[in-house]
């Protein structure tokens, strides 16, 4: 007959007696109970051993997002500047044989938030963090990927009868030529100061991952855009997906696919950066709900004028729907006297700003699929779901 006290005990996970026949056995059930009891009491950091998660100063709020729902708290981190504006970096707790992430998007001040950036990475590693991992939701100087061709010969002829005025123009003529690849630059940068590993969003140009020797994590707005889409437009189904470019083609044609609507394409030509010369539209918008998609929005112009090349070849609706909201100079003005419906961006860049000077500015927030990217990294799990799935 099977003993029934020892069944309640072994039921209740008791401690066992000191004294046994095998007292290693022992000695190992009450070290198994002694962990059990600390792990209820430190339930997070049994779930999430040795890791850290920094903020830089471009976005604490995405941070504090992020680490709210890994379950942990955000490192302490002291950043200022001296006199003469030098960036200054204090990490206020040990890292020794952590797994490092630090959160610094590329908005605002760019420079000084990349410097900061680089020299949080330094002092993590050299404070003996196991691995340092960059978590760039914007990454910087992305849209400097590659050298310009040169202009075109109407192009070349009015900068040469501008610049004679100045006596330069053999200089402006072939400036192009020598343009720097700016987003290599910080490619290196990052890599010397010693980042392991990258996590970013929408790339503007998918090259830029292989600027890097270390690897990087390039994820997608792109299920939380259909989300959005789905939830937020009643006649979806009614509507065709438009790209204000010809490089963002392969983008718009991913979403189109995935919500089984049609796709159009506006061909732009720019006589200088952040002027639109002509658009010309390729596709039949005619009563449908247009919806623009692109990856960056810096003044807004290409969106705007697209917008109404939209309207004027019939449309009903137009909306915007854009990664990263950088909103520079005019767009703040040139979206309120826009016709869109709304223009939605993600919380890639702080946006508290943005949208309460225009109320058509709506934000997805990615946070959670950063967290997820996070968590998966540090388990050394596969981060593919997150390319076509919203981690909610």
């Amino acid at each position: 007959m099977p003993d029934t006290k020892c069944t309640e005990l072994d039921q209740n996970d008791c401690v066992m007696p000191v004294r046994s026949a095998n007292p290693i056995r022992a000695r190992s059930l009450i070290r198994d109970n002694l962990e059990k009891q600390a792990g209820c009491l430190n339930l997070i950091h049994s779930r999430m051993p040795n890791i850290k998660v920094f903020s830089g100063t471009s976005h604490p709020d995405l941070a504090q997002r992020i680490v709210d729902r890994l379950g942990i708290d955000l490192g302490k981190v002291v950043t200022k500047k001296f006199s003469n504006l030098e960036t200054c970096v204090e990490i206020g707790e040990s890292v020794r044989g952590e797994d490092v992430y630090i959160v610094q998007s590329g908005s605002g001040e760019i420079n000084d938030n990349l410097m900061e950036l680089l020299i949080m990475i330094n002092a993590c590693k050299i404070a003996s963090a196991s691995r340092v991992t960059a978590v760039i939701p914007c990454f910087p100087y992305a849209r400097q990927d590659k050298k310009d061709k040169l202009p075109g010969s109407e192009e070349k002829e009015e900068s040469k009868k501008l610049a004679k005025k100045n006596y330069d123009w053999k200089f402006r003529a072939h400036a192009q030529s020598r343009a720097p690849i700016s987003a290599k630059l910080v490619a290196n940068m990052l890599s010397v100061a010693g980042a392991d590993h990258i996590i970013t969003m929408d790339l503007h140009a998918s090259q830029i991952q292989g600027f890097f020797d270390i690897p990087v994590d390039n994820l997608y707005a792109e299920p939380a855009v259909l989300k959005w889409i789905k939830e937020n437009i009643p006649e979806w189904k009614n509507s065709i997906i438009v790209s204000p470019d010809a490089g963002g083609a392969k983008r718009v044609t991913s979403i189109a696919d995935r919500l089984n609507v049609e796709f159009a394409l506006i061909h732009k030509e720019r006589k200088k950066a952040n002027e639109v010369a002509s658009m010309v539209l390729v596709g039949d918008v005619k009563d449908k709900i247009a919806i623009l998609v692109d990856d960056m929005a810096d003044t807004c112009g290409t969106i705007v004028h697209a917008a109404d090349r939209l309207v004027e070849a019939g449309a009903t609706k137009v909306y915007a729907i854009l990664t990263h909201g950088i909103f520079s100079g005019p767009a703040i003005s040139r979206i309120n006297n826009a016709c869109f419906e709304a223009v939605v961006v993600t919380n890639t860049i702080p946006q508290d700003g943005h949208m309460r000077d225009c109320p058509k500015i709506q934000c997805i927030d990615v946070s959670m699929m950063f967290a997820e990217a996070v968590r998966r990294t540090h388990n050394g799990e596969s981060v593919s779901y997150l390319f076509s799935n919203v981690p909610y």
